[in-house]
């Protein structure tokens, strides 16, 4: 795919086109590495940066493609040129990496954003993929991260090969118009109160579903997979124990969860929208609640401003309590030729004032301590979602969290095994429980994966 060059829009949700999958960003924070007087420390002479990311995260701009980080770097840096390349979702950009580290890292950018589904494939290859940040400075931003994140982006052995973007805490969007209308509730506070608040479960869950749907006829939760893979990242352990054992195959609590998918699918409270494959008009009253890490408003901000007369809100409560989906990292690889000025700009887009910058522009959360506590996110209202404090409400959602272990084969998992078990869900091609968990047992042999 070529780059995306300076006017890059973030990506819209546009009528009858599937959507990006897993926007998560790259964001920053105070002044790490912000390059110097001339391009290139060695030769003086200006450089061209490749970048390659994901999804709509915030580093390339808000909705209408305002406040674009890159932009900004081109022009507080003089000599510095930077192409972005959008990969498209998650899933691509990893195939796409692995392709090119398989080729000897022939293809690879300057800067590649790192999603954390995978972290599994990429920690053990970082000694020979990409460089040690702490020759470029890394020591010098101890501290910038929560504990949980710098560990992520670090070996076992020490080495810090990636520098963390956002977390991503989760609320609910809701549908304010059709869940007052329903007679669920008439504002935030009150769905979380209908919900269980901090003791919301998904058998509330579920049970306020029922009530939306017997007084609107249509679905409670328009996409299933993204109620899954939610439950997976609440477990302890999710498709991976600690040791890095695959967690599949009499897995009874992934087993029930999927159950209940199909169950609520049967009696219309789950709907039958594929992951990223809604259009503008399914927000506007095909379906009530939407799950929603802090990436996800950005990614589906679109939908919301396109002019439907429905109002679209952001609770702070979750079924199950608090949990992390994604966050992304920024790694140097070591075929750059550029080393030290792409070190320079990961660490500028990873410091606290870009990470804020990213936060406005696409609602993903800060993974930066400073950050985190900042009036300009603490304090941040979306009017897209009905004015919320969409910044108070991730700091909520924030409490408690910790990254689940993410194995070697996590993303693929999540896509191609369950992701496809529910696509043929939706298509009706599977009708039972005992159907879909078997699916996914097969569709696990099928791609090697034990």
């Amino acid at each position: 795919m070529g780059s995306f060059m300076s006017k890059r829009r973030s990506l819209a949700i546009t009528a009858g086109a599937a959507t990006i999958a897993l926007a998560l960003t790259a964001c920053g924070g105070d002044s790490g590495g912000s390059g110097g007087d001339t391009a290139d420390g060695t030769s003086g002479e200006p450089i061209t940066l490749k970048v390659t990311v994901f999804g709509a995260g915030g580093a390339e701009g808000d909705a209408d493609g305002n406040n674009n980080l890159f932009r900004q770097y081109e022009a507080e840096n003089e000599g510095i040129t930077i192409e972005e390349t959008n990969l498209g979702d998650g899933g691509k950009g990893l195939e796409a990496a692995q392709a090119a580290i398989g080729a000897g890292g022939v293809g690879l950018a300057d800067v590649m954003m790192v999603e954390e589904g995978w972290l599994g494939t990429m920690t053990p290859l970082a000694a020979d993929t990409f460089v040690d940040l702490r020759d470029f400075g890394a020591d010098e931003l101890e501290g910038r991260w929560i504990d949980w994140k710098a560990a992520q982006g670090t070996t076992p052995d020490g080495q810090v090969w990636a520098y963390g973007t956002d977390v991503g805490p989760q609320g609910l969007c809701f549908n304010q118009t059709q869940v007052e209308a329903a007679g669920i509730a008439k504002d935030r506070d009150e769905l979380a109160e209908k919900l269980g608040g901090a003791d919301a479960t998904w058998d509330e869950f579920w049970e306020v579903g029922a009530e939306y749907t017997a007084a609107t006829g249509e679905p409670w939760i328009g996409v299933p997979a993204f109620a899954f893979n939610a439950f997976v990242n609440q477990q302890d352990e999710g498709f991976y124990t600690r040791d890095n054992e695959l967690n599949v195959e009499g897995n009874d609590a992934l087993k029930g969860f999927l159950a209940d998918i199909v169950e609520q699918q049967a009696a219309g409270v789950a709907g039958q929208i594929n992951s990223w494959e809604w259009t503008n008009e399914d927000f506007h009253g095909s379906f009530g609640v939407h799950v929603c890490p802090g990436w996800m408003l950005g990614s589906i901000s679109e939908a919301v401003k396109d002019g439907g007369s429905d109002v679209w809100d952001f609770a702070d409560v979750f079924p199950g309590g608090a949990t992390n989906w994604g966050g992304s990292f920024f790694a140097v690889p070591k075929v750059s030729e550029h080393q030290e000025e792409a070190a320079k700009l990961a660490a500028w887009l990873t410091a606290d004032e870009q990470q804020i910058t990213s936060f406005k522009n696409a609602g993903a959360f800060p993974s930066q301590v400073k950050a985190q506590s900042d009036p300009a996110v603490t304090g941040f209202t979306n009017e897209l979602f009905n004015d919320a404090p969409v910044g108070q409400i991730l700091a909520s959602r924030a409490e408690g969290v910790v990254a689940q272990f993410k194995g070697e084969k996590d993303s693929v998992i999540q896509d191609k095994v369950f992701g496809d078990v529910i696509k043929q869900l939706n298509a009706g091609a599977i009708t039972s429980a005992d159907q879909a968990w078997q699916a996914a047992l097969d569709s696990l042999t099928a791609q090697g994966i034990e």
